[in-house]
């Protein structure tokens, strides 16, 4: 059975403040696990309702925790839960590269959005993605959910976004909806594209270290929709960017 010590530390991994504290944070559902396993991502513990360890080797092996059914519910945040919840270690930090494309997040607060960001980058070959410090946390468990395993791919950091912008040599290319036309703009290959908040987009202390403003243009013959997501938006000026390569 899980120990009472064993529940409190997975629960509490649920907020931030104490996945700092213990530099941990949690994975649900066997398919997200394996592939992490994969990963340089370190593992603390696993609880399964069945074993990883029915194919495995000796090289391999797997130190695994069997539950029951009602056990993972309990732990799981998930309304189905999917048969393994799995705590795994925050990496460290990794320096961030003085060339190729970057993304910077201004303030995204939903997971979702984070989550599918990250998988963005891990398609279109981003190595690195900068967030400012009211970024949702890349290892909130929606958050983790939503990449599907990019998460061990992408090199996340979080910082000071002034500080990191007035430090770089790129270009720095800012989302807006009044900005160049993304299609008719001269994209290069090493450049920082940054996104802003769901609701108000870039800030203005960060809109002053821009080199220029894109957009994606409307098509539509009514144009009454008044933005578009900012995770599909990512989408399409990563594209762009990628394609002119």
């Amino acid at each position: 059975m899980l120990s009472k010590n064993q529940i409190k530390l997975i629960s509490s991994l649920k907020q931030k403040k104490y996945r700092i504290q213990h530099g941990l944070f949690l994975v649900e559902g066997i398919k997200l696990i394996r592939e992490l396993l994969m990963s340089h991502l370190e593992l603390y513990a696993l609880y399964t309702t069945q074993t990883f360890n029915s194919d495995a080797n000796p090289d391999n092996f797997i130190d695994e925790i069997i539950i029951s059914e009602s056990e993972l519910r309990r732990i799981s945040l998930l309304k189905s839960p999917n048969s393994a919840v799995a705590i795994f270690k925050i990496p460290k930090m990794q320096d961030v590269r003085d060339s190729g494309l970057i993304v910077v997040l201004d303030d995204i607060r939903d997971p979702g959005n984070m989550g599918t960001i990250i998988r963005l980058c891990d398609w279109f070959g981003v190595s690195d993605l900068v967030c400012s410090p009211g970024t949702v946390d890349c290892y909130n468990p929606k958050v983790v959910q939503a990449t599907m395993g990019s998460l061990s791919r992408v090199n996340i950091n979080y910082t000071n976004l002034e500080v990191f912008l007035s430090a770089r040599q790129q270009p720095v290319f800012g989302a807006f909806m009044d900005g160049e036309n993304v299609y008719k703009t001269e994209l290069p290959l090493s450049g920082i594209l940054v996104m802003g908040n769901e609701s108000n987009g870039i800030s203005k202390k960060i809109e002053g270290l821009l080199s220029k403003k894109i957009a994606i243009p409307q098509f539509g013959s009514v144009q009454k929709t008044e933005s578009l997501n900012v995770a599909t938006a990512a989408a399409v000026l990563l594209s762009e960017f990628r394609r002119r390569q």
